[in-house]
């Protein structure tokens, strides 16, 4: 039997990834982060593009190397293709359909988020299907019922903003350097996560979300606190930090609950930059305990944006021949229904 060796490559944002995949296990996985956003507060899309073109030749020499695989070996070149940043999604689209052009390979085009869903069959144990998979980042905040690998239906999501987007703007307003999410879950650690109550806005649809009206709650509270003690963010942060976290697990769990009792799942899934965070991990953790659910959480190295996840999701298109041709184009913001394959 011939192996199935693909080499992916993720680059829909500031981290430029690749990795290796070979009947449909990653060998590899290898990241290059770009620390030059951290003066400006959050991602400056051109400073990424810039910085992708830097990394991403000795990332993929990297991946091929902790494979022990060389180039002719190969029999697909995969990358993503959205949603995500323009141009940096351009650097690695380009790459890859070069790349594969001068090994005379096929392409296959990964979205994004379907990855983040797929990321739970890289390692045991994995979920069972169907399963219901919350997939929370700083750009989507998703519902997806899991019926097969390439058969997904999106039954909720964010209206306006992201979970992870409120938990970067409420450590911007706190302070905290970029990227702020992860230390407000540092603080959050020590603090009372119900020292402060904030708005948990509703949505229209059962399981959609909304997270505009928490930041605005955020925003009014501290300006309200600052005005009357300037130093009131420095003496009450962990408190702070914990309570906003508490708030940001609670809507995504109690949709989250919702959704499981309605089509009668009980194998429940976390994906995406959020699911690293340690208070949502506790928390689903405890709620599944409660409900008698097999919770899947990935591992560290898959949560955050990753080529391992787009080589799994790549597995399963090749397996079923879906290429795409080398005139295909990133997209920005790529539709849903690009994910479902029925």
């Amino acid at each position: 039997m011939q192996n199935i060796s693909i080499l992916a490559i993720e680059s829909s944002c500031d981290d430029t990834s690749a990795a290796v995949v070979v009947n449909g296990k990653v060998l590899s996985n290898v990241t290059a982060s770009q620390q030059v956003h951290e003066a400006f507060g959050g991602v400056v899309p051109e400073l990424a593009s810039r910085a992708h073109q830097q990394n991403i030749v000795p990332v993929v020499d990297k991946a091929l190397k902790d494979a022990g695989i060389n180039k002719q070996q190969l029999n697909a070149i995969a990358f993503t293709r959205g949603p995500g940043l323009i141009g940096s999604l351009l650097v690695g689209t380009s790459f890859a359909k070069g790349f594969a052009l001068a090994l005379g390979l096929p392409i296959i085009t990964v979205n994004h988020m379907q990855a983040h869903v797929l990321a739970h069959f890289i390692d045991e144990p994995v979920p069972n299907f169907p399963f219901l998979c919350l997939t929370v980042s700083g750009g989507h905040t998703q519902i997806v019922l899991v019926k097969d690998y390439l058969n997904m239906e999106l039954v909720g999501e964010s209206i306006d903003d992201a979970a992870g987007e409120a938990f970067d703007k409420t450590a911007k307003m706190l302070g905290l350097p970029y990227p702020g999410g992860p230390l407000l879950d540092k603080y959050a650690q020590t603090g009372n996560p119900l020292a402060f109550k904030f708005a948990q806005p509703k949505a229209h649809r059962p399981f959609d979300f909304s997270f505009s009206g928490l930041k605005t709650s955020v925003l009014y509270f501290l300006q309200k606190q600052t005005a009357e003690n300037p130093d009131f963010v420095q003496q009450n942060l962990a408190d702070i930090c914990a309570s906003v976290q508490y708030t940001i697990v609670k809507i995504l769990l109690d949709k989250l609950q919702k959704a499981a009792k309605h089509f009668q799942i009980k194998q429940i899934a976390i994906a995406g930059g959020v699911s690293a965070n340690s208070g949502l991990r506790t928390a689903l953790t405890e709620l599944g305990k409660k409900h008698a659910w097999s919770v899947f959480i990935p591992q560290f190295q898959y949560c955050t944006d990753n080529a391992g996840m787009i080589a799994i999701t790549a597995h399963y298109l090749y397996l079923q021949g879906q290429f795409a041709s080398q005139d295909v184009t990133p997209w920005h913001v790529l539709p849903f229904s690009y994910m479902i394959h029925i």
